[in-house]
């Protein structure tokens, strides 16, 4: 969440970075000023009583050895009253805090100054394109009809088990799926980053420490009894990792991968656009976090957004990169870019991952700060991206590198899957 000190320092300069997510916040802000102004001084008249109390507990003792017992029952009322009106104090100090605590929760981050404009996914910006264009034959197959055709990924047995979005994958179709995460994580631990096996269930400080409460409750699964929620991202359980913690100058920057399953009801998905594995709620993600200090952070975004392209362009995947603009953003990010694969089959562009950089906002509802060489402490920046997310890119693959013969299979695969075509 926004800070105080953020807030305070330019509010119309807030108020103007919000609007461009579309977000009215002058008021909010306003409000936020007036709760703290509130807050500090009812800090100060804490803290002035706190040192009338002292001045009188330490008296009372003096008083009473030199036989002025009228004084010291009368500094000891005054000790009674101090203590009763400071309770009063703390309640009104904790129940200010939580108020403001409450709004900033509902406000989203500021996009930084690189953000466009704009309303929806029509005002993105492409930003570089690269990748083969496939060149295939007007009855080419999209990939559920290509899935049913060679038994790969049966979509019907996922309805008959669980549901509608989630598939089963079978035989060579299972293979391929495990040969994409072994060789993203592979990927991954060459460009430095530590592999992590987060757990698939979080409580709710978690996520509130990444911003998937209160915002998108109603887009994760629930378990009412144990009050956890399954992951959307394995950003959610590996970010947390460093919730109140504070970290050494020396260990920043952190990098950490992690393969997980991820879970969201995608509540209101409806359409041509939900077909095969376009949406699920349920499939297989490999994600990327890294922890960095503020003056790094964007020299990381570059990093990431490289170390994703590496990976379509080893796979030979058609793919181009999006700036979005302020409308199309989630709450928590001040920047991202999309990558998206062509479907040759589907004829249409498919976003298989977001790079992001959150800068304090994530930290500090987490409380995740560095201590510097000077000793104090400040909040770190986080950053996390999709390198990959799984569903998407097997669609790609199932459509581009199809063949009267079969699916040929990325070269760069063919170490993980044992096979070169799916036939």
């Amino acid at each position: 969440m926004l800070t105080i000190q953020q807030i305070k320092a330019d509010p119309e300069l807030i108020i103007k970075r919000l609007a461009v997510k579309g977000f009215d916040g002058r008021k909010t802000i306003y409000d936020v000023i007036d709760l703290d102004d509130r807050r500090r001084a009812l800090q100060l008249n804490n803290d002035n009583q706190a040192a009338e109390l002292n001045k009188a507990a330490a008296t009372i003792g003096a008083l009473m050895k030199s036989g002025r017992r009228d004084e010291a029952e009368a500094a000891k009322t005054r000790v009674a009253e101090i203590k009763e009106s400071q309770k009063e104090l703390a309640e009104q100090l904790a129940e200010t805090e939580k108020a403001i605590r409450d709004i900033l929760l509902t406000v989203p981050n500021i996009p930084c100054e690189m953000v466009p404009e704009g309303k929806s996914a029509a005002d993105n910006v492409v930003e570089k394109t690269g990748g083969p264009m496939p060149e295939l034959p007007e009855d080419a197959l999209p990939h559920w009809d290509l899935a049913k055709k060679y038994n790969i990924i049966d979509f019907d047995l996922g309805v008959k088990i669980t549901g509608a979005g989630f598939p089963v994958y079978i035989g060579k179709g299972a293979r391929l799926q495990r040969a994409l995460i072994q060789f993203f994580l592979d990927s991954a631990g060459e460009a430095g980053y530590t592999e992590i096996q987060p757990p698939y269930v979080v409580n709710e400080a978690s996520g509130y420490g990444t911003g998937q409460l209160p915002d998108k409750e109603g887009q994760m699964y629930y378990v009412n009894e144990d009050n956890l929620y399954l992951i959307p991202t394995a950003e959610v359980p590996v970010t947390n990792i460093y919730r109140d913690v504070i970290l050494n100058d020396s260990q920043l920057p952190i990098k950490n991968c992690a393969y997980s399953a991820c879970f969201r009801r995608e509540a209101g998905s409806y359409g041509k656009d939900v077909r095969g594995l376009n949406r699920l709620h349920q499939f297989d993600k490999v994600e990327i976090v890294r922890i960095e200090k503020p003056e790094n952070s964007y020299a990381a975004l570059e990093e990431m957004k490289n170390h994703v392209q590496s990976l379509l362009d080893r796979l030979g995947l058609p793919w181009h990169i999006l700036r979005l603009c302020g409308g199309d953003m989630s709450f928590t990010s001040a920047i991202t870019f999309d990558f998206e694969v062509f479907s040759a089959a589907q004829k249409r562009w498919l976003e298989v991952s977001s790079v992001s950089n959150f800068e304090t906002y994530q930290a500090n509802r987490l409380k995740c700060r560095y201590r510097g060489e000077d000793k104090k402490t400040r909040l770190c920046h986080t950053l996390n991206g999709s390198a990959l997310a799984l569903p998407r890119i097997m669609a790609a693959i199932l459509e581009n590198y199809q063949t009267p013969q079969g699916i040929v299979v990325p070269e760069v695969l063919r170490k993980y899957t044992g096979f070169d075509i799916i036939d």
